[in-house]
Formats: structure tokens, sequence, C-alpha cells
């Protein structure tokens, strides 16, 4: 569940079955006589047609036969819909009602935007903008978990291709931490120039540790050095030797990093 904030309104928009559906309800909220405002739109045959022609297309389960009934009668001084006779007579998937703290009327996007111009073609437009934004916001904060995820999952081999290359089983559990300090530090100078400890000295008001205040760019190359060296461990190599390796692997992946258009829309620019 989110939140977007139009023309002073505060619209809930939730996920069902990974599609997006925006409360009609937050949207006449403040109006006068805002809810038969919903089924006053829900009576009118081009909503009818509309609503019709979006369940033919998404919703396989689509009560076709019983919304050609509602059809032919919408229009009509006695037609009378509600949302609850829509949903249930039709098993429509467009809009949805829900109960409880964030009840009220849902509408799939496409069917929302459309009940916005209801309203007003201005609303509709901000609408558009705001949910935008919302989604933005939401690629932006995925791009950073798959990278988060990512990180850790390569710091798993890493740290794996330390314990059975590097640690003899005879060392204390201290002494243990110490070499995956040290080869954590092997990849903080690949990459940053300099150890953990050096930074923690250089920026005593900061919280956390290097890799916290690493970008997009940083946190990509990080994760191929991890990779790199739990290779590197396996194969035997020295830890000089890696050293020097993964700085020259770090500059130029940096350099071709710093310059892809894909790494920049990640962070924003």
């Amino acid at each position: 569940m989110a939140k977007i904030e139009v023309q002073g309104k505060e619209i809930t928009v939730i996920s069902t079955d990974q599609q997006d559906y925006i409360s009609l309800t937050d949207m006449v909220r403040n109006i006068k006589n805002g809810l038969s405002l919903i089924e006053k739109w829900l009576r009118n045959k081009n909503t009818i047609e509309f609503l019709g022609i979006w369940e033919e297309i998404y919703n396989p389960d689509f009560n076709s036969p019983e919304f050609e009934g509602i059809k032919n009668q919408a229009g009509l001084n006695r037609f009378v819909l509600s949302v609850k006779q829509w949903v249930d007579n039709t098993n429509s998937k467009g809009i949805i009602a829900k109960a409880g703290r964030y009840g009220g009327t849902y509408a799939h996007k496409d069917i929302a935007f459309e009940f916005a111009s209801w309203i007003s073609p201005r609303f509709k437009l901000y609408l558009i903008k705001e949910f935008q934004r919302l989604k933005d916001q939401e690629r932006k904060l995925l791009g950073w978990d798959i990278r988060r995820n990512l990180a850790k999952i390569n710091y798993r081999i890493h740290t794996d291709a330390i314990k059975e290359n590097l640690v003899p089983p005879e060392l204390s559990k201290s002494q243990i931490n110490q070499i995956y300090a040290s080869e954590a530090d092997i990849l903080n100078m690949a990459l940053f120039g300099r150890t953990a400890a050096i930074w923690r000295d250089a920026n005593p008001d900061k919280k956390g540790n290097i890799r916290d205040y690493a970008d997009v760019t940083q946190l990509v190359c990080l994760s191929n050095l991890e990779n790199l060296n739990a290779l590197f461990i396996n194969d035997g190599l020295p830890q000089e030797i890696r050293l020097e390796r993964l700085n020259k692997i770090a500059i130029k992946q940096m350099r071709i990093l710093t310059a892809d258009d894909g790494i920049k829309k990640l962070e924003g620019k």
C-alpha cells in the first residue's frame, strides 16, 4: 500500500495480483455527495461500455452475458447499479470493494484514470503525474534492493571462499574474524584506496562504514570484485597479487560504469 497526494487529497494505492489499484473513495473524499458520484459514474452508459471492454480484454472470468444485460439497461431512468452489484453480477476484476481500515472502492489504474476524468480533466492529469512519480520511486527502491541482495549473495560466496581456503580450523574466533576483516579490506583498498579503519579515522562524524556511503557504480563494482576475489582465493593467489589485480580491474570497471547510461538512470541522474 502507498499514498499519493493529488491537489490536496491523500489517495491510497494498493497492489492486487501484481496490479495497481487506486482508491476511488479517496478521490471523492471531501466532495459533496462524493460517494454517490461513484455510482452515478457507474450508471453512465459510456462508463458501462468502457468497463465491459476492459474486463473482456483482461479478465477471462468476466460474466459477459450478465454484462450485456446491464449494458442494455444502462441509460434508462429506472436503471440503478451499485459497485457491489457490478462486482457480484459480472465477476469484475477492474473494480473491487475492500473492507477494513483502508476500505472503499478501488479501481485498476486504467479505470481509475477514466474516473478521474469524471471529476475533472485537471485532476486526472495531476493524478497520472503523481502516480508516475510513485512508480519511479518504487523502481529506484527495487533497483537498490536488487543491488543490496546481490551484494549479500556475493558476500556469502566471498566469505565461503575465505573459510575454505584461508581459515585453518585451529584458529580462534577472534583470529578468524581478523582474516575476514583483512580480506574485506583487500576489496576496500582495491576500490576505495583505503581500509575501513582509515576511512573511520578520517570520518569520525559519520555512522556506518565506508561501504554504506558507496554510490551505485561502486556497489556494482564491489559486487564484481567479491566474485573475482573468491575465484582468486580458490586459485591460491597470494593476497598482494590479488590486491594488485583487483585494483586494476576496479579502475577499468569504474571507468566503464561511470559512463553507462543505465547506471545513471538507477542513480536518478
